[in-house]
């Protein structure tokens, strides 16, 4: 029987939309919505929340602005959203790697 972790993976980043889209800002300076959009292929309305979630745990920083006259929103990743995707990588590495032995 393998062995079992202590450590459940951060339930505010396991979420597959939340995970994609901290996978996509880890990597970049920052993304806007309609890029994660097209690249997560998920709706205006189910993006928008996660985003929300994301934000309301100091996970990302999000900035508003104008191009032109249409609003332009772009989403970055904090420090702390940083720490907390290593550490959640570290994690699943651990669970992995559970199964190796």
């Amino acid at each position: 029987m393998p062995r079992q972790t202590n450590e459940p993976l951060d339930p505010m980043i396991h979420s597959p939309v939340r995970l994609a889209i901290l996978s996509i800002l880890i990597s970049v300076e920052s993304a806007d919505f309609k890029y994660l959009k097209e690249t997560i292929n998920v709706t205006d309305g189910n993006l928008s929340t996660h985003l929300t979630k994301l934000e309301g745990a100091g996970l990302i920083s999000v900035e508003k602005s104008f191009r032109g006259k249409k609003p332009h929103t772009t989403f970055s990743i904090t420090p702390e959203g940083r720490e907390r995707f290593a550490k959640y990588v570290r994690d699943l590495e651990k669970i992995i790697h559970l199964g190796e032995n």
